[in-house]
């Protein structure tokens, strides 16, 4: 369960200069359209934001990062198919313009979640530390920097407002939060809202399936794969407990939201598969939706 706390997550029209500033560094080193809501959640802690992005940041940037999470949605895949498939295109009767954006759209999460959890994961294990871990030797994963900004083809993170305008779609978004136990809406669901037959459908063919065992054993993999491979980035984090309170911030209030955003994220991650099967077979569905080159010289300066 996301609880959110007292801190009110600060959208991208509501940022300041500052964190406005760091919102778009995120969008450029992650290489997506927008601010997912761990980010907006950070925000609202003034001075853990700019820190934890300066310690997260070296990462982020590098091939171990991007492998990482490739690994990540290539088993949520592999779990996705061998649970029954949704197939709700029909029943959601979207046109041909619809259709394209609704698959761009899931492509865009397909893609950003995976890089999520890994974060999450690495950012959990540094708070849970009294003091910075010293790394050992180098870690298996690649230090080359790839490429920033988001690919030309991926659509903007657009999302419907809440509480939204559409009966049907605040029934739907409420039945997914009250069941997924979750206090705030997550961007993919407020995205994927903006062709409301499409999102009923597809949460009517879903919510009997996260209900199943097989589905919480899934989540578990994903879960304790993201931990395994977080620890393969190749840069030491330089965050702790100590550090955060320091700054004048609650530790213990920061690893309860990180944490229960690592927890709910493989169940998104899920999810997405699930939804993208219906677009793609599984061999395509596997790979990133947008494979990241090597940083250029001209960038890396």
């Amino acid at each position: 369960m996301i609880v959110l706390g007292s801190r009110k997550p600060v959208t991208e029209q509501m940022a300041s200069e500052a964190v406005a500033k760091t919102f778009e560094e995120i969008k450029q080193a992650l290489r997506v359209t927008g601010i997912s809501l761990n980010f907006r959640t950070y925000a609202a802690y003034e001075r853990f934001f700019p820190l934890m992005w300066a310690a997260m940041r070296p990462n982020v940037e590098t091939r171990a990062f991007e492998e990482a999470a490739d690994r990540l949605r290539e088993e949520a895949v592999h779990a996705a198919a061998g649970m029954e498939r949704l197939s709700v295109l029909a029943r959601a009767q979207l046109g041909e313009s619809q259709a394209f954006q609704a698959e761009n759209a899931l492509l865009l999460y397909h893609y950003l979640n995976p890089k999520l959890l890994i974060f999450q994961a690495a950012l959990a294990r540094a708070l849970e530390q009294d003091t910075p871990e010293p790394r050992a030797g180098k870690a298996a994963g690649s230090a080359e920097l790839i490429e920033r900004g988001a690919p030309a083809r991926m659509p903007p993170m657009e999302m419907v407002e809440e509480p939204a305008d559409d009966p049907v779609v605040r029934r739907t978004l409420r039945d997914i939060r009250h069941t997924l136990s979750l206090e705030e809406t997550h961007s993919d669901y407020r995205t994927l809202a903006l062709w409301p037959r499409y999102l009923s459908a597809a949460w009517q063919r879903m919510k009997p399936i996260v209900k199943t065992d097989g589905y919480d054993t899934a989540c578990v993999r994903l879960g304790e794969a993201a931990r395994r491979l977080a620890q393969t980035l190749p840069h030491p984090i330089e965050l702790s407990r100590e550090l955060v309170g320091r700054e004048g911030e609650d530790a213990d209030a920061l690893l309860a939201d990180t944490k229960r955003f690592e927890t709910a994220l493989p169940g998104l991650i899920l999810n997405v598969s699930l939804l993208v099967l219906d677009w793609q077979a599984p061999e395509l569905a596997r790979r990133s939706p947008f494979p990241a080159k090597a940083r250029s010289r001209t960038e890396a300066l």
